[in-house]
């Protein structure tokens, strides 16, 4: 039982990842924000995705803010790693 709720929680984060990481660029593009603020920017809008995602899943509320958490932590390190990527290509 535990392992299908860690399995529910990991695969809404997957989904939510992108969503969150989107949502803090157009933040990011339009409101003027110091770079060290914007993880915790990052994790504010994963909640709050996550808590307002209930249409589209059955967990629970806590659930959604854990997944919600990740996704907005983890959204934040992929965009720093895939920019930091292209720009050493460069």
């Amino acid at each position: 039982m535990e392992n299908e709720v860690m399995q529910q929680v990991i695969i809404f984060t997957t989904i939510l990842a992108p969503i969150v990481t989107a949502f803090v660029q157009v933040i990011k593009r339009t409101v003027k924000l110091p770079n060290n603020a914007l993880p915790i920017v990052s994790l504010v809008a994963g909640l709050g995705i996550g808590s307002v995602a209930f249409p589209f899943t059955d967990m629970d509320i806590t659930l959604r803010l854990w997944a919600g958490a990740y996704a907005g932590l983890g959204g934040t390190g992929l965009y720093e790693v895939l920019k930091n990527r292209i720009e050493s290509t460069k």
